[in-house]
């Protein structure tokens, strides 16, 4: 009768933990979307937005192409940027 108490309180224990670590998930959940919830509604830019000039446009084509070249392992000079833009 002892081993039979044993095992059902392992048992127990192992399952009133994970129904803790679920509880407190869903908890942890709901605080997380409320945050993104409230950081999505305070942004208040335009849906259609005028694209921004790009002051230092070369410079960065540049560098983008050597990381690119450096990737891919080629020369610079083998790589050509058809468009450019801001994402």
């Amino acid at each position: 009768m002892s081993n039979a108490f044993i095992v059902a309180m392992g048992i127990g224990t192992v399952f009133v933990g994970l129904i803790c670590i679920v509880i407190l998930c869903k908890i942890l959940g709901a605080i997380c979307c409320a945050a993104e919830k409230n950081v999505h509604t305070e942004e208040t830019a335009p849906a259609a937005e005028a694209p921004k000039v790009i002051e230092n446009r070369q410079e960065i084509i540049a560098a983008v192409s050597a990381v690119l070249a450096e990737e891919m392992g080629t020369d610079v000079s083998a790589i050509r940027i058809h468009s450019f833009r801001k994402i």
